[in-house]
């Protein structure tokens, strides 16, 4: 569900979908072909979320901008299943894993991977192309090749399904 607050209203780029148990507040603009999933919350209330094309915000995964200031999220973009997304930029081309946290002010190059369940700290910046882990997040090692071809496999996959759930729709269904 789309909500506007203090005068600024979702927006959401073409080919992409919004799960009707989604909650999209205020200053948030979702680029095109996103899959934005159920029970995810994206919170533009007191700061502002820029989400590129092809971006995947997975189920419960919560995104808040810090005050007065914008999230930055960039294009193909996956985002695990309830990870918790309080950075300033994440960079093209990352994979957030399930349950990571990403606290203020922190920032993801490009092309790399934040493994489940780490922790980003405050202030702290990743580098491009490599896989950070841990609490809090290190790097363990360059992204290889066969990772890369994954993550574009991965982008594709929810790509795809955000168009299928345009097409195709869910209904309710009584029991």
């Amino acid at each position: 569900m789309l909500y506007s607050f203090d005068g600024k209203i979702p927006i959401v780029g073409e080919g992409t979908y919004v799960s009707k148990t989604a909650i999209v507040i205020g200053d948030v603009k979702i680029g095109k072909d996103c899959y934005i999933g159920h029970g995810a919350i994206i919170r533009g209330d007191y700061g502002r979320i820029e989400i590129g094309d092809e971006t995947s915000v997975e189920e419960s995964v919560i995104i808040h901008a810090p005050p007065d200031d914008v999230c930055s999220i960039g294009n193909g973009v996956i985002i695990g299943h309830g990870a918790i997304i309080h950075a300033k930029k994440i960079g093209n081309a990352v994979l957030i894993g399930m349950g990571a946290i990403l606290s203020l002010e922190s920032e993801i190059g490009d092309g790399s991977t934040v493994a489940e369940g780490s922790v980003v700290k405050r202030n702290q910046r990743i580098d491009n192309n490599i896989i950070v882990a841990g609490n809090p997040a290190k790097k363990i090692r360059d992204m290889s090749k066969k990772e890369k071809e994954y993550w574009e496999y991965s982008k594709n996959l929810y790509t795809n399904l955000a168009h299928k759930y345009i097409k195709v729709g869910i209904e309710t269904v009584d029991v």
